[in-house]
């Protein structure tokens, strides 16, 4: 992996340096995608993340099945506190 140090300049405008450009083949026009991961970090991608695409796709097949959000996290409590009480 590695990383540079670029600086935003007027009107919020960032320069890629040439070497990525290079090696991932970016021209004038592309289109690139900011992922944020909050506390101030994020990822600068030519592509879209496929993590969004996989978590639909689990939400899918969840809400197919009947579960929500709400009913996991309500097994999970029950599971966390029958290990604990196994292992107390």
């Amino acid at each position: 992996m590695s990383t540079t140090t670029i600086q935003i300049r007027k009107k919020g405008t960032i320069t890629l340096p040439i070497k990525f450009r290079r090696k991932y083949n970016l021209d004038e026009g592309n289109v690139l995608h900011l992922t944020d991961l909050g506390q101030g970090d994020f990822v600068l991608s030519p592509r879209l993340s496929h993590v969004d695409e996989l978590a639909d796709e689990i939400a899918y097949r969840l809400r197919d099945k009947g579960e929500t959000l709400e009913s996991m996290l309500r097994t999970l409590r029950e599971v966390r506190e029958e290990y604990a009480a196994e292992h107390a």
